[in-house]
């Protein structure tokens, strides 16, 4: 920390000796491919996850909730729902600890199923009420795209002989 503060009055007394400006660039460095993919998972999971509890304001919901009569109304309805969500939580873990082959078919394939499924709900949600659902669906769209890309992309290894 010492030498840190140091650096920085000297940088700032040479500006002054000399009068010209010395520009000093933000240290930035590669981010790998796997941390980028899972935060990129993570990411849409939090967006699942609003927009499933913004839609539990929209009008009569909750009633529907307590009276059964919704979507998820038989329990093989719900365990579906739930392993369809249950995949981009756990991708965010396989994104980091999966070889490479794998992990860029995994990323593609559910990128790719989640993209189809986001758009098809935000097409289908084109209502005033769910005008909240319709913009995280193509957040989610975009980002769920960004992972097909970055997937498809992956970085190949050079080896010599």
């Amino acid at each position: 920390m010492v030498t840190k503060w140091a650096g920085l009055r000297l940088k700032k007394k040479r500006k002054m000796d000399t009068g010209k400006n010395i520009k000093s660039n933000l240290e930035d460095f590669k981010i790998n491919i796997k941390i980028k993919l899972s935060a990129l998972w993570a990411s849409v999971t939090l967006c699942y996850l609003y927009g499933d509890y913004f839609e539990l304001y929209v009008p009569q919901k909750t009633a529907g909730l307590v009276s059964g009569e919704n979507l998820l109304d038989t329990p093989q309805k719900l365990l579906m729902a739930a392993i369809l969500l249950a995949i981009p939580a756990v991708m965010v873990f396989l994104a980091l600890i999966l070889k490479p082959t794998i992990n860029k078919l995994m990323n593609i394939i559910f990128g790719l199923l989640f993209t189809i499924i986001m758009l098809l709900i935000a097409f289908t949600s084109l209502v005033p009420w769910k005008s909240f659902y319709v913009f995280l669906a193509l957040v989610e769209s975009a980002i769920t795209a960004i992972i097909v890309f970055y997937a498809w992309k992956w970085p190949k290894q050079n080896i010599t002989a």
